[in-house]
């Protein structure tokens, strides 16, 4: 059973306690993010590529404090083969919409085409899909229900799946959010002064239509915004926010809200590689009907981004929240940070055959070869620059065949895991390497004979700056800590950051009855 402290994790905490935040809001993988307030309270969706369950739905009261709630899809359409692992593929870049009583989300897969899903209550239950266009490479969907009663959809365009790239493109929508009504039309070409333009979100405020896009690329872009009188344009465009002489870089692609206090703020990503793409906020003002995200510092009429800032004006003082990532399995379902890496299969794990302890089975999955390439991978996020991830964890020695324990994933990827096989058990480092497309490889890098493997066993994983990453193991309930092998750099996977997994699988041969059960897993 978990010693687990009831304390929430805090290795990256926002909220200063001073009246003030620092950015990151979220030193973590949330690509992409969108963001509305709703009454006092406030959401943001993001990307979730092939993981399920996939939209995680997060809630905030005072745009700086966020847990997660729920996820808007529980597993992907199984009609596009998502039940195996198709890196980068799956949920891009979502949008999220209130209206007539219900919370709306539109998003894009890239290879099938644009989706729709909504619920009446943010954490869920969600409604199935929605395929509102069948199309490749129309990305990045916005939906806006105007005040005479018209829908519009503005969206992007991936240039690997449609052959255009840096324009958007707006189409009329039936008033039910479910289909479009005509071909579309291009309302704005960005190739020269503003290239690989993408993301944009759809507004209406003071009689003005807005899109609110990125452009230049995610690692090196700016934040543009558009308006017009009329939603088809023509449209004058403005950079409002970028790096200038900070180190945020590429700051874009997201959300804006407005306070009822009367303030708006601006919640964008910035890609930081390993770590993925984390959240930042961004207050915003108006002049002259143009907005201004950040800070002006060097005079040069656009925004650059703010470290640390005042929180917003939202009435109260609310409580330090982050988003959830300790484990200790006592509940009757996976915690909300968990994800698959492909869709989800109820025998894959277990909270109920040993209480108080997740159950991994180390099912055979034909097909797969490596661990980058293995649906059956639970995985979450890297949650700060500077982290410990430990995990406890029990196999039987019964059974050979098997292979558990902890990795850390991306492109390029190190485990740490107990083999069972033939001549007994030994605890193994390998390593590894696969990217979309590509034929994944990994071999075992070292391996320490291990005589029996009690519950007490402890395997760790210290992340230092710059994402530098030391496995450890521990015998004695964590009296002492060995390093297994040496330091590695994690990487970024297809389109999302490195992440942290718990892995049991099955090897060759293997019987059907091996699993592997996990008791906590925890993060200072």
């Amino acid at each position: 059973m978990s010693n687990l402290s009831t304390q929430p994790a805090r290795p990256w905490q926002a909220d200063t306690e001073d009246g003030c935040y620092r950015n990151p809001i979220l030193f973590a993988d949330y690509s992409d993010p969108d963001v509305i307030r709703v009454g006092e309270d406030f959401y943001m969706i993001s990307s979730s590529f092939n993981s399920t369950p996939g939209l995680p739905v997060l809630h905030s009261k005072d745009l700086v404090n966020w847990t997660i709630i729920g996820h808007a899809v529980d597993t992907l359409p199984s009609d596009y083969d998502y039940d195996r692992v198709r890196h980068a593929d799956g949920i891009w870049a979502p949008s999220l919409r209130y209206h007539d009583g219900k919370f709306w989300i539109y998003v894009s897969m890239p290879d099938e085409g644009v989706f729709m899903t909504n619920a009446s209550d943010p954490s869920g239950p969600w409604s199935p899909l929605h395929l509102v266009k069948e199309v490749k490479g129309w990305i990045d969907p916005c939906p806006l229900w105007d005040d005479d009663g018209n829908a519009y959809l503005v969206h992007g365009f991936a240039m690997s799946r449609s052959g255009i790239k840096s324009k958007l493109q707006i189409c009329a929508m039936s008033a039910d959010g479910r289909e479009l009504l005509d071909d579309g039309r291009i309302v704005y070409d960005g190739t020269v002064d503003n290239p690989t333009i993408e993301g944009p979100k759809l507004y209406k405020r003071n009689g003005f239509y807005y899109i609110f896009a990125p452009a230049g690329g995610v690692e090196t872009g700016w934040q543009l915004v558009l308006r017009a009188k009329d939603i088809r344009g023509p449209y004058e465009w403005k950079n409002v926010l970028h790096q200038g002489n900070t180190e945020i870089n590429g700051p874009h692609q997201g959300g804006y809200v407005e306070l009822e206090s009367g303030e708006s703020w601006f919640l964008h990503f910035q890609d930081r590689e390993a770590y993925g793409r984390i959240v930042h906020l961004q207050p915003m003002s108006w002049v002259d009907d143009w907005p201004l995200m950040g800070v002006d510092t060097n005079g040069d009429g656009i925004g650059e981004p703010v470290l640390r800032y005042r929180k917003p004006d939202v009435g109260a003082v609310w409580p330090v929240a982050v988003p959830q990532a300790d484990d200790d399995f006592e509940g009757s379902e996976l915690g909300l940070q968990w994800q698959w890496q492909a869709n989800r299969k109820p025998e894959w794990h277990s909270l109920e055959a040993r209480p108080g302890w997740l159950r991994l089975y180390g099912v055979p999955v034909p097909g797969y070869g490596t661990l980058f390439d293995a649906p059956n991978v639970l995985c979450q996020k890297f949650a700060a620059p500077i982290f410990t991830a430990t995990v406890k964890l029990s196999i039987p020695v019964d059974r050979s065949g098997f292979r558990a324990g902890l990795t850390v994933l991306g492109h390029s990827f190190r485990s740490m895991s107990f083999y069972c096989g033939e001549q007994g058990i030994s605890l193994a480092l390998t390593a590894g390497n696969g990217k979309k497309g590509e034929v994944s490889n990994e071999s075992i890098v070292m391996e320490i004979p291990v005589d029996g493997v009690a519950t007490d066993w402890l395997l760790r994983v210290r992340v230092s700056e710059g994402a530098k990453c030391t496995f450890q193991y521990s015998n004695d309930s964590g009296a002492t800590f060995l390093p297994l092998g040496y330091e590695f750099a994690a990487s970024a996977g297809g389109w999302v950051g490195a992440k942290i997994g718990l892995f049991c699988l099955a090897l060759n041969g293997a019987p059907k009855d091996g699993y592997a059960d996990f008791d906590w897993i925890k993060f200072e």
